[in-house]
Parts: structure tokens; sequence; C-alpha cells
């Protein structure tokens, strides 16, 4: 057997492939980075790319000192902890029962469950509805609403049906383990690459969020990261519209002030992948039965 074997022109392709894919994909994120430390000089004359010109670093201490703007991160950063704990324990507590083919009524849940995926109520009635119930301008409003998701909850049941053998509940059941008990001593152990990839997935989705805070939150004490943002990009949108038609009192905000702020929400959820990373495995059930 070949231990080493040669590399093939197929394989000289792919690796091209794959740095340029990787080069299209950080280019951006340079590309805003280096703005964030640039002079406003340099961002105007258009002579920042990938590298910083006549670096600085103002645009950040703007940010940091921009009190509303640090709330925010600490309203976002509480959010989706909360919204990513209570969506995995919902997502779980639905999956487990359902990955089990001889449950009563499965066949109906499913159905319901998958036909959200396709039909919803649409925006007017989610915002009634949230309304009649009181959680306007409340966090709940930004947690409640999105707790499961269809589709990872099927991710969820499908890696449980697949990767966890039969046998392993059916001897749990003989050594007399509960139902609560199969799921904490045999499941979520097992399970710990997809717990890791949905909660990633679903901090990352509300991380982004800002459609929900836009329509249901007016404090601004409850804004996201991210509604920030949007609104700063909106406003300054605005601003540079009146400037053009030549109203005195408009006011654009400077591009590195508006790529620190990028970099700054950005930033935090890009340092949960590495973390994460290693759960990102499969296999974990090799070796679990004997025989």
């Amino acid at each position: 057997m070949d231990r080493n074997p040669k590399t093939t022109l197929f394989d000289v392709v792919n690796v091209v492939f794959i740095a340029c894919c990787v080069l299209v994909c950080l280019a951006p994120f340079l590309h805003i980075a280096s703005v964030s430390f640039s002079s406003g000089g340099a961002i105007t004359a258009g002579r920042v790319t990938l590298f910083p010109v006549d670096v600085t670093t103002e645009a950040y201490a703007s940010v940091f000192n921009d009190k509303g703007m640090m709330r925010s991160l600490g309203f976002t950063v509480l959010l989706t902890v909360s919204f990513t704990l209570f969506a995995m324990i919902m997502t779980t507590l639905a999956a487990f029962p359902l990955s089990n083919l001889k449950l009563k009524g499965r066949n109906v849940v499913m159905f319901f469950i998958v036909f959200t995926m396709f039909f919803g109520g649409g925006l007017i009635p989610d915002y009634l509805l949230m309304k009649s119930l009181g959680l306007l301008d409340k966090m709940n409003v930004l947690i409640l609403p999105g707790l499961i998701s269809p589709f990872f909850m099927i991710i969820m049941i499908t890696f449980i049906r697949s990767s966890i053998p039969e046998s392993l509940h059916e001897a749990s059941e003989i050594d007399g383990c509960t139902h609560f008990g199969k799921l904490f001593r045999i499941v979520l152990p097992l399970s710990l690459p997809v717990l890791a990839t949905l909660s990633l997935f679903y901090a990352v989705g509300r991380w982004n969020g800002f459609r929900d805070a836009l329509f249901y939150i007016s404090n601004q004490d409850l804004y996201p990261l991210q509604l920030k943002l949007y609104q700063m990009v909106m406003n300054n949108l605005i601003n540079e519209v009146t400037a053009a038609e030549g109203a005195a009192m408009s006011k654009t905000i400077p591009e590195s002030l508006k790529a620190a702020s990028i970099m700054f929400a950005t930033v935090p959820i890009l340092l949960v992948y590495p973390w994460l990373q290693r759960y990102f495995v499969s296999g974990l059930t090799l070796g679990s039965i004997k025989g």
C-alpha cells in the first residue's frame, strides 16, 4: 500500500480553487478592517484596499466611548446567550421524542411542524399577536417567537436516528432507564456535534437578527447591536441624500466609523467559531457497541 501518494493535477486544482474561494470570502472582511484603521483622507482618496493606510484608532475610540453602542453590545450578548440556551432546550425536548418512530401521533405532529416551514401568518398578524400578548418593548419578544426552528429540529431528529444505534436505546430500556435518563445519559453525550452546530446556528441567527427588533422594539435600551448598525446606515444614507440636495444641517458618518462599528458587531460572534470547531466531528458512536 502506497503511504505517500503522489500529488495529482486534480489535487492542485482543488487547492487553487479552495484558496481562491477563501480569498474571495476574506477580501471584504479585510477591506472593512483596513478602512476602520485608516484615516479619513486615505479613505476619501481611495487608497485603502486590503491594508490600512495612515493607521489610526480614532474610529474605535469613538465606538467604545459611545454609551449607546456599549449598552447594545451588552444587551445583544445577554439576548444571544439566553435565546440560544432556551432554543436548544426546546429543540432537544421536541426532537428527542419525535426521533422515536413508535411514538403515537408522531406523523400528525411532524405534519404540523413541517407545515409551518411553508406557510406563515405574515407580518401584521405576527405584530397583532405580539401586541395582544403584551410582549412589545420587552426582551421576551425577541426570544419566544423563534425558540424552535423546524429545520434545525429536523436536523437533530435525523442525527439522533442515524448516529445513535437502536440497540443502545434497547439496552437502556432493559436496564430500566427512564426516558429522561436515556436523554441525559445516552442521547445528549453522543449528540455533542449536532448540539454545538445548532447552537452556533441559533446564536449567529439571533446575533445578526434585527428585523423583529425593528418592528417590536421602540425602547432604545432594548436595541440589539445590529439594529443600531441598521439605523446608522439608514441615517447616513438619508443625510447623504439631503446633503446632495443642499441641506445645510445634514451630517454624514465617516466611513472609518461605519467600518469600525461593523467590526465591533462582527468580531464577537466570530470568536465563537474556534471554540465550537472541535465539536464539528462525527463518529462519536464508533465503538459504543461491542460484538
